[in-house]
């Protein structure tokens, strides 16, 4: 079991890594099976006019996102401030998984495109909130030599968070409701019962961050964590292009009929996890032995772009079983080694939550950002290929980005 005693931690336990697993396998469930399935049919709109359905999707995708910029990184720096004696994360990420659980069952019911906005606004900010606060362990309770462990805990339930959702729907034939309460049901009860479980010792007075001397959103002002956030917008930017209309690819670009294309969905979705889960596993490792993040997430930046740039090529649904397997690769491993990296760079150990916080918020912008740009593109030329080639070129220049950041010494 990890402790905690003011800034220093020692090694975690299986315990410890099996519990945070699970709450980010149920967070992960919860926001991406509705992201894949369950919101493109809800707005999905007949075959004269599909453009429609993709751009409304995109425009509550965006705004879903925009909410959860403002709600992770607010939660963060509140949590950082709880009164010495109190606990830090944990009221948190409780409050936002029974959030995130009432909101879901009422998007479930939603009838037009304002109505699950509206919902899907609600369900982004418990989850925004939650992940704020279980991200924040990574750095409250971890040592270096296990960021890139937990790192690729959170990365390899991204994936398999996805299959486990889109196939308890598509495999039990549940509808939109159904499937919604269900996902309800996933977060509150995994959710809350990890988040109690695990440790959250009670803060300190040391802990808390000082207002005196202290400059505003000053990790901002730290040139490599700044490099490394842009890094990790654009990458997020590019892996929401090429994966976020993916059910309208199949149905529009590729024409195929509705049940074959939810069907050839979860097919992808499956092969996609299980290269972001070898992809997250081994890089974690790695990263955690030789220290050297950097150079594993750049590289990783490049593999996804070759997804992007692979679909937009040969447009297929053999390529894009490729292109999934490639993508899987890319953001797998970018997603357990960049986190782990920027984990790394924080600037203040006093700020963990809200920094971390921020961090979140490029995944979150991802999300506002990546559907809102695909739709605007697939408006724009009517049909996909620009998509893809823009996720290509967005994934390199987050490479890029991220190549600016210096390789931290490693003192434990």
């Amino acid at each position: 079991m990890t402790e905690v005693a003011g800034a220093r931690t020692v090694r975690a336990g299986a315990r410890w890594m099996s519990l945070f697993t699970l709450a980010w396998l149920a967070i992960w469930t919860v926001q991406l099976t509705p992201v894949q399935l369950l919101l493109p049919l809800q707005l999905d709109t007949p075959e004269d006019d599909w453009i429609r359905g993709v751009v409304s999707s995109g425009l509550v995708l965006g705004i879903g996102g925009l909410a959860g910029i403002i709600a992770g990184p607010a939660a963060g720096a509140l949590s950082d401030r709880a009164a010495a004696g109190r606990h830090r994360r944990r009221p948190w990420a409780v409050g936002g998984a029974l959030f995130t659980a009432a909101c879901l069952a009422l998007t479930g019911y939603a009838e037009n495109p304002w109505t699950v906005g509206a919902g899907w606004v609600g369900v982004s900010i418990g989850v925004a909130v939650s992940s704020a606060a279980f991200t924040a362990l990574i750095a409250d309770q971890l040592p270096t030599t296990q960021r890139g462990a937990a790192s690729a805990a959170v990365g390899s339930s991204q994936a398999v968070g996805i299959v486990v959702g889109a196939g308890l729907v598509v495999l039990l034939g549940l509808g939109i409701h159904e499937g919604y309460l269900l996902l309800a049901g996933v977060i509150a009860v995994v959710g809350t019962t990890t988040a109690l479980l695990l440790p959250d010792p009670p803060t300190t007075e040391a802990l808390r961050p000082k207002q005196i001397g202290r400059r505003r959103l000053a990790s901002l002002r730290d040139r490599d964590f700044a490099w490394m956030l842009s890094g990790r917008l654009m990458t997020n930017v590019g892996n929401a292009l090429g994966t976020a209309l993916f059910l309208f690819f199949l149905l529009h670009g590729l024409g195929q009929p509705s049940a074959v294309a939810q069907d050839n969905l979860l097919l992808l979705i499956v092969v996609y996890t299980v290269f972001v889960v070898i992809a997250s596993v081994v890089t974690g490792i790695v990263s955690d032995r030789t220290g050297n993040r950097r150079t594993l997430t750049v590289a990783a930046t490049v593999v996804q772009a070759a997804s992007g740039v692979a679909i937009a090529l040969v447009p297929t649904f053999e390529m894009t079983m490729v292109a999934a397997a490639l993508m899987g690769l890319g953001y797998g491993a970018f997603s357990t080694v960049g986190l782990a990296f920027v984990a790394d760079l924080l600037p203040d150990e006093q700020d963990h939550a809200r920094d971390l916080g921020i961090v979140n918020v490029t995944a979150a912008l991802g999300q506002l950002i990546g559907p809102v740009l695909g739709a605007g593109l697939v408006a724009l030329v009517g049909g996909f290929w620009l998509v893809f080639v823009a996720a290509a070129v967005l994934s390199l220049v987050g490479g890029l980005l991220t190549a600016f950041a210096r390789q931290p010494v490693r003192t434990s």
